[in-house]
């Protein structure tokens, strides 16, 4: 009568290792379904890194080929904001003597301020100069293209440096550049003009761009376009070059 009992036992042991053996690889199925879908995870997380690094190389080098200009504005309105809260700028602060225009390796010495005539208006301006801008710029406000005997002109209005006055030019529209400003997601299209300039012994037509420099202190940028092979500006120093030969004299031609 026993023996009926064990083989009872028996087969209660094996169904319970068959449940325990099921269970297990269940956990197994479920911890594997774990693993990849982890795997998977960190695949994507990889390739969206991937793609994200080469779209900061490309923005790198868009910015390397179409910045250098704005970076200069960000630079100027740094340094502007540093020099209004300057106790120099106190107005009764003595302004510097200007000195005789130096020369170093057959270059004209420059301070970081100096006083430019530009033609037209055939006035003479403060201007900032700065070696980290590749073109010189201009306020200009009101900008208006147009047409003239089938040719590109611009006309618009920059402010008289004495008398407040708003004046109006218009000059042949050479050219348009592309300027990307900090926080503006797409480049700014600017017009670009030729002007005469004359800053101490340096009598040139260059470029301008024209843009709003409402914001700063300075209407005029001086620029490498103007400075290079040309001068050395010394940052530490204003208003270094006096007024040319001809200036004093009032021969512009």
């Amino acid at each position: 009568m026993s023996i009926p009992h064990l083989s009872t036992g028996k087969t209660c042991l094996n169904r319970l290792l068959i449940v325990l053996i099921v269970a297990m690889l269940g956990a197994c199925n479920a911890r594997e379904d774990q693993l990849s879908e982890r795997e998977a995870m960190i695949q994507a997380r990889e390739s969206e890194l991937v793609n994200l690094f080469a779209e900061l190389v490309e923005t790198r080098k868009f910015l390397e080929r179409n910045q250098p200009d704005s970076l200069a504005s960000i630079k100027e309105a740094t340094i502007s904001a540093k020099t209004d809260q300057c106790s120099c700028d106190d107005v009764n602060a003595v302004p510097s003597t200007p000195e005789s225009p130096g020369k170093m390796d057959g270059k004209t010495l420059l301070g970081g301020i100096e006083n430019v005539y530009l033609d037209p208006p055939g006035l003479e301006f403060s201007a900032r100069i700065d070696t980290g801008a590749r073109t010189s710029s201009l306020n200009a406000m009101d900008i208006v293209e147009f047409e003239r005997d089938g040719k590109p002109f611009v006309k618009f209005k920059l402010t008289h440096p004495e008398t407040g006055e708003i004046l109006e030019l218009t000059r042949r529209l050479r050219r348009h550049v592309r300027i990307k400003e900090r926080g503006d997601r797409e480049a700014q299209r600017r017009p670009v003009v030729r002007m005469r300039v004359i800053l101490a012994d340096i009598n040139e037509q260059i470029d301008f761009t024209l843009e709003n420099r409402s914001k700063f202190k300075y209407q005029v940028l001086i620029g490498r376009n103007l400075l290079n092979d040309l001068a050395i500006v010394d940052v530490s120093k204003n208003f270094t070059a006096g007024k040319t030969e001809a200036l004093e004299a009032g021969n512009v031609n």
